[in-house]
């Protein structure tokens, strides 16, 4: 890491401010060449101070600029690391960058300044992971849940199940070297019921990280029925605006129309789609067709009917449609009108023009899903590496729990496998090339 690299930390285009960056052990040498401050002696330069002062661009050129200075290892980096906040530009920007470079900087790779965190030991591979997903975080869930990981409680918990695991090697080590001793049995005893309290934690995190899928992607929800029977109608008050165009002319949704709202941290993306009949318009039956293949990649599907009216054929059509389909929720619609169609206890019965019961049809989509309200305190993984190696360790800790009648090698042999595989989610033992892929997730600047 002898390079120091350099990068636009903020998005470019129009803005108050723009930032960039340089790391690496000729920031402070780069810095005195294109920065100067009346408040500034280099010899006697405070870290952690904001100097303002001129950014020197070249042929005479300046720009008003902030400068701070975080000296190796209490930087981002743990490498001295300068930051310049200018006036946001693109043009601007890229001639401060430009500088940089003509001063021996180097432009950094895609989540280079994080990866040089994280092999200088300033945080974990979870913990960069947390960060991508504070990024690009889309809901409330995904947010907390990645501010949690942040803060290293997953690595600490780890690195618990790490430390009594040596402890069970060390026990079979001094089985294996004082032989005459004959304390194995006692040392399988604790042994063993060391590696089933980890199967039990193990089962927890991946318990927990069952509900990821839903706080990275949000539960995806189909709005499936007849035409007219109130799809968008019901659309518009699942997400509080008018954004379906809602008409009395049947087939007025032609393709399908997908829009977000959050509901106790997790996303709710409902799907409207177009009304599911016989149709001889070419974009009408594009659109039903679209609706049909939406009802399978569906986590619920919400089965609208009309309660001002008998079932009817394309009402049966659509039952028929939806009997091998799990987490499907049939609404009665209208209950605004006079009731026809009658209900029992599994329908929901709701009036979408009038917004009743719009809440309660909300919280039967979210325990449909999820068994139990999501803690976000607790250290829930949402990233698919983690619960993949997760899952790896699970099989291991199995086959260590079928070993009891093997011999110490071989139980200590399975014991350090596990040890190895948990390594890999705060890095400890995972290779170069995962390391890699991660990082190249990260913008340039980060």
């Amino acid at each position: 890491m002898e390079d120091t690299i350099c990068a636009i930390s903020t998005p470019l285009g129009k803005g108050a401010v723009s930032i960039v960056r340089l790391s690496g052990n000729k920031s402070l040498k780069i810095m005195e060449e294109v920065f100067s401050s009346k408040s500034l002696s280099y010899n006697q330069i405070q870290p952690r101070f904001m100097y303002f002062g001129k950014f020197d661009l070249g042929e005479d050129a300046t720009e008003k600029c902030l400068a701070v200075y975080f000296k190796s290892p209490f930087s981002y980096t743990g490498e001295d690391l300068v930051e310049f906040q200018i006036h946001g530009g693109t043009l601007l920007t890229q001639k401060v960058l430009s500088r940089l470079l003509e001063c021996g900087a180097r432009l950094a790779r895609a989540g280079e300044f994080t990866k040089r965190a994280f092999e200088n030991g300033k945080i974990s591979l979870d913990m960069a992971e947390s960060i991508i997903g504070e990024i690009n975080a889309e809901n409330e869930g995904e947010l907390k849940a990645s501010l949690n990981l942040a803060q290293g409680k997953l690595a600490k918990r780890i690195k618990e199940l790490q430390s009594s695991l040596a402890e069970s090697i060390a026990q079979i080590e001094a089985t294996l070297d004082y032989p005459e001793e004959d304390f194995e049995k006692s040392a399988k005893e604790e042994i063993f019921k060391n590696i089933t309290n980890v199967d039990n934690v193990l089962s927890d995190f991946i318990c927990q990280a069952q509900n990821a899928k839903y706080i990275t992607n949000g539960i995806n929800v189909a709005i499936v029925g007849a035409p007219n029977v109130g799809k968008s109608s019901l659309l518009n008050a699942l997400i509080g605006v008018d954004r379906a165009i809602v008409t009395d002319i049947a087939g007025t949704t032609r393709d399908v129309l997908t829009e977000s709202v959050g509901y106790k941290g997790i996303s709710l993306n409902f799907i409207d789609t177009a009304g599911i009949r016989d149709s001889e318009d070419v974009v009408e039956k594009i659109g039903i067709e679209k609706s049909k293949n939406s009802i399978s990649s569906a986590d619920v599907v919400l089965f609208v009917l009309d309660g001002s009216r008998q079932m009817q054929k394309y009402d049966q059509e659509i039952d028929n449609l939806l009997k091998n389909k799990k987490n499907v929720i049939k609404i009665i619609n209208k209950s605004d009108l006079p009731r026809v169609l009658s209900s029992t206890n599994d329908e929901i019965v709701i009036s979408a023009l009038k917004e009743d019961n719009i809440l309660s049809l909300k919280e039967k989509i979210f325990t449909m899903v999820i068994d139990e309200d999501i803690d976000f305190n607790k250290d829930i993984i949402i990233s698919a590496r983690q619960i993949d190696i997760l899952k790896e360790c699970k099989l291991t800790v199995q086959s260590i729990l079928a070993s009891q009648q093997q011999s110490m090698d071989v139980i200590a042999m399975l014991i350090k496998q596990l040890w190895n595989g948990l390594g890999k989610i705060t890095g400890e033992s995972e290779n170069e090339s995962i390391i890699d892929l991660i990082f190249s997730k990260f913008c340039l600047g980060k």
